[in-house]
């Protein structure tokens, strides 16, 4: 990974960036990257969060935060504020959510029967599509390999699963962030993200990220992704010096003197 100095960004008119341990730090949404948000999109950039947070979250994202858009739950949906209201759009249709839903609910306690100290995630009952299953937020924290173990198990259920810096999530169908990214792009913006991927910035921090990380040639891990070294099926371009949410100032600060 190359130092953050050398991404050139006088090109750069869009910021992608995960939010658990990227734009937040130890759970908390710090004042200067909050701050730095802010400023990146007064500034004209686009802002997209790609999360893999829950749809109760991503409601309040849209509607509150300096973003054009937010996408949740690792691919399964976006949600934008526009002309007074949330507008979203889905992957799956709601009888096949809600059909999935009980499914999940069912692999879920295996799970958590299966790889003790894990547990069902707090943010669970604001899902629509997915589960998540925490091994390093609310609960003493994991190995990696145990998070490796839910996965694995998430995918003898038939579900594609990631691991987060906090959760593990699966789901029933083949999508995830850029899916989903892609979709958002060319149906709100007009915008063929394959042939735009240099004008775009994506910050991220963990496994969950790599379909990203390997898209965008201009995709920036803050420093805490080193946490996982050897467990990215694909790395960043460029790293940052500070950690979580400091390191997404970082890339801010950097984009806003190109």
């Amino acid at each position: 990974m190359k130092a953050l100095a050398e991404l050139d960004a006088r090109a750069v008119r869009a910021v992608l960036f995960d939010i658990d341990d990227t734009l937040t730090t130890a759970g908390k949404l710090t004042a200067p990257a909050y701050a730095a948000l802010e400023r990146l999109h007064a500034a004209g950039k686009r802002t997209v969060a790609v999360t893999g947070r829950p749809a109760g979250w991503c409601d309040h994202i849209a509607r509150m935060w300096p973003v054009d858009a937010v996408v949740g739950e690792n691919g399964a949906f976006y949600f934008l504020f526009a002309r007074g209201r949330v507008e979203r759009q889905y992957r799956d249709a709601p009888d096949v959510r809600a059909r999935n839903r009980d499914r999940l609910a069912k692999i879920a306690q295996g799970i958590v029967a299966a790889v003790p100290g894990c547990a069902i995630a707090a943010d669970q009952p604001y899902r629509e599509t997915d589960l998540a299953i925490d091994y390093c937020e609310d609960v003493p924290p994991l190995p990696l390999a145990a998070a490796e173990r839910i996965a694995e198990l998430m995918r003898e259920a038939g579900l594609h699963a990631k691991v987060s810096s906090i959760h593990v999530n699966g789901w029933f169908g083949d999508y995830d962030k850029l899916a989903m990214t892609r979709q958002l792009f060319r149906e709100q913006f007009a915008i063929d993200v394959d042939g735009e991927r240099r004008a775009v910035v994506y910050v991220g921090d963990s496994p969950n990220d790599a379909p990203m990380f390997e898209f965008f040639p201009h995709s920036v891990g803050v420093a805490n992704i080193r946490r996982f070294a050897g467990a990215l099926p694909a790395a960043p371009t460029y790293v940052t010096r500070a950690s979580s949410g400091a390191g997404f100032a970082e890339v801010v600060a950097h984009l806003l003197r190109a």
